[in-house]
């Protein structure tokens, strides 16, 4: 009995042509209207518009993730072809991230090397009161280390094919991960100055700010790997989604790093 096949079922390339999604335009009009909210919560117009956004951006997130594991996992898209030019995107991805924070710095120092005569001459300016870095900063600087420590140990037991190591290691980096993330609201809240005290406010939210919303984002994409792992999703050899948040967050450990040294210590000396 002959049988019949669709030869148009199979691709006989090892690229990954995407289907037409929903969830990119999606995403971009959430954030959108996440980054409108919060302008005009922060100009007492109400927060409605700033939680629309940040819940259509959770539900474009998770839909989208959704579909790309369905695609990696079960559809076999994800070949060893389509894995390179994923490290290439990611490693794109983070030089672009890198001139992001490079911009904030240059600000931080085109500011504090030469302080105006407008914020007193000196640096932090007159009657603002700068953060001790031996508090909550180093604290937060050991959480951030110790972090890229368990990621590593947990991406390491993957490797070996150790799923509770893996899994143990995981589960450690997010328990950190959310502590460091909520000693920096902490430190928020008690700060004595606002982001619009003089331009050292402003430099000092903008950095430590968009540092922690890295932070937050970091961890999210770790989480997605660690549901991955108890759901058996990855291999020792086929993980490539989990190697591309453990890059993003060692990123992530460096850029805090040159905050602590520059911003924290040397700044708020």
């Amino acid at each position: 009995m002959l049988i019949n096949i669709n030869r148009n079922l199979f691709q006989n390339f090892p690229f990954h042509l995407v289907s037409i999604s929903p969830w990119p335009i999606l995403v971009s009009f959430s954030l959108l209207s996440l980054t409108l909210g919060a302008v005009l919560s922060m100009h007492g117009y109400g927060d409605f518009t700033f939680l629309l956004g940040v819940s259509l951006t959770g539900l474009g997130m998770l839909l989208w993730f959704r579909d790309i594991i369905l695609e990696a996992t079960y559809l076999g898209c994800h070949t060893t072809q389509v894995q390179k030019g994923l490290t290439i995107g990611v490693i794109l991805f983070i030089v672009s991230e890198v001139f992001a924070f490079f911009s904030v710095f240059w600000a931080f120092f085109h500011s504090s090397l030469s302080p105006s005569i407008e914020i007193g001459g000196v640096w932090p300016p007159q009657g603002v009161e700068a953060l001790s870095a031996f508090g909550i900063p180093l604290l937060n600087t050991f959480l951030l280390l110790s972090s890229g420590s368990t990621i590593t140990y947990g991406h390491h037991a993957l490797i070996k094919g150790d799923r509770r190591k893996a899994i143990i290691g995981g589960l450690l980096t997010i328990i950190l991960a959310v502590i460091f993330t909520a000693l920096q609201y902490v430190e928020y809240f008690n700060a004595s100055f606002t982001i619009t005290d003089s331009v050292f406010g402003t430099t000092f939210y903008a950095s430590t700010g968009l540092h922690g919303l890295h932070v937050i984002i970091g961890t999210i994409f770790i989480a997605v790997g660690f549901f991955r792992i108890i759901n058996y999703h990855l291999t020792n050899s086929h993980h490539i989604g989990y190697e591309a948040s453990i890059l993003y967050w060692h990123f992530v450990d460096v850029v805090w790093l040159f905050l602590f040294i520059a911003v924290y210590y040397w700044g708020g000396n």
